[in-house]
């Protein structure tokens, strides 16, 4: 996490001037200076904590350290975007006034009310939304899925990120109960599973151990799987750190899948399971490496495609007719934890933020918006999700 020191002064500013304009608004509409008083003490100690926030090491120092900041920025968010929800509608209201009207005090109500309801939103996402869990189905119809494989159940999990949660392991005892509820015959993860380090996940190993599949559960990596955003006192370190998630994945009885490919034998017939390390778009680092987890991309196996980031997809697969991959698994999005059905911010970042996507030639690609959060800890809608895939073969 960032803080771009232009960008935040601005922030900051604008963020005064909202005050002030508050202020002046409760002083003469009041008529009563202990509420202006009480809001412009509030609102300096809001400022000095976001100042506070600003110095704190965001690529170093502990990760009680980094929950904190992130939930003291949240905190911060939710006071300022309803105040400007506010500010905007009562300036509205005010435009009549320029003629020598009344000004529109149900606009500057409006304001109120939609104030009111985005801070209650915010705190529900961060509250209770982020915790109820979503079962999304999905159908895979093929006629290039073995017989064998017909009605065959993979449950895709993504982007945990579980060092948002601390050392609380209660959420994750939930979410394996309701996986293993579903009976699936195979599980894969498809990246992020830590913030910053890999001992984020030393609490949650015997809880994710608890994950059970008769064909295994399948993991790759993530971009925050590999420590590019923590400040290593060494390259030595860094790789220290990648040994550890490897030999924790281990211990969980996890298959991790490094550029790598594995078959997937059910009676008599074979699928193969492919896994890259991370390749998508800037600003994230590409690690990963398609032709090298599988060198016959054009063969004529039902092949499923494990990669974090929907971007690979978008990017080199998709209308590829010289690769034959039908179905890939993707994460990575997370809905930008903001969706209202099909409508979420991420769609103006990832053409394919969420849900099924298909092309011309047969490939199809879907995005689980994940299970936890990072950068701001809520979910208002884009409710954590686990994904159901049933493959049905049409021979």
């Amino acid at each position: 996490m960032r803080f771009p020191i232009i960008p935040v002064i601005a922030m900051l500013l604008i963020n005064c001037g909202i005050d002030l304009y508050i202020f002046r608004v409760l002083r003469h509409r009041l008529g009563n200076r202990i509420w202006s008083r009480i809001h412009a003490g509030l609102s300096l100690l809001l400022l000095l904590a976001m100042l506070a926030m600003i110095f704190v090491p965001k690529r170093h120092g502990d990760d009680g350290g980094f929950l904190m900041l992130m939930w003291g920025l949240y905190a911060y968010l939710s006071v300022y975007v309803p105040k400007l929800i506010f500010v905007i509608f009562d300036l509205v209201s005010r435009i009549p006034r320029l003629s020598g009207r009344k000004a529109w005090r149900y606009v500057s109500t409006s304001g109120i009310i939609l104030a009111a309801a985005v801070f209650i939103a915010m705190w529900w996402g961060a509250l209770i939304n982020r915790y109820r869990i979503n079962v999304e189905e999905v159908e895979i119809s093929s006629a290039s899925i073995p017989p064998a494989f017909n009605g065959f159940r993979i449950v895709q999990l993504s982007d945990l990120h579980v060092g948002t949660y601390g050392s609380d392991t209660a959420f994750m005892h939930k979410m394996v109960d309701k996986v293993n509820s579903l009976h699936p015959d195979m599980i894969v993860f498809t990246g992020d599973i830590v913030n910053r380090r890999s001992c984020e996940l030393r609490p949650f190993v015997n809880t994710l151990s608890g994950l059970k599949a008769p064909y295994g559960v399948w993991s790759i990596l993530g971009n925050h799987d590999y420590g590019d955003y923590y400040d290593w006192d060494s390259a030595e370190a860094k790789q220290q750190n990648m040994e550890d998630l490897y030999r924790m994945q281990h211990e969980m009885g996890w298959k991790l899948l490094r550029n790598s490919h594995a078959p997937v034998v059910c009676g008599g017939d074979t699928i193969k399971l492919i896994g890259v390390e991370n390749l998508g778009d800037p600003p994230f680092k590409n690690y990963g490496n398609l032709q090298a987890a599988y060198p016959t991309l054009s063969d004529s196996s039902f092949k499923i495609l494990l990669s974090h980031n929907p971007a690979h997809w978008t990017n080199d697969i998709r209308d590829n007719r010289q690769i034959n991959i039908p179905l890939t698994l993707s994460g990575h999005t997370h809905a930008m934890q903001m969706s209202a059905g099909r409508i979420s911010p991420a769609a103006l970042r990832y053409e394919t933020w969420g849900g099924i996507y298909g092309d011309d030639t047969g490939h199809i690609l879907y995005v689980n918006i994940g299970m936890g959060e990072v950068g701001i800890p809520t979910r208002i809608g884009a409710t954590p999700e686990i994904t159901l895939i049933t493959l049905h073969s049409t021979k």
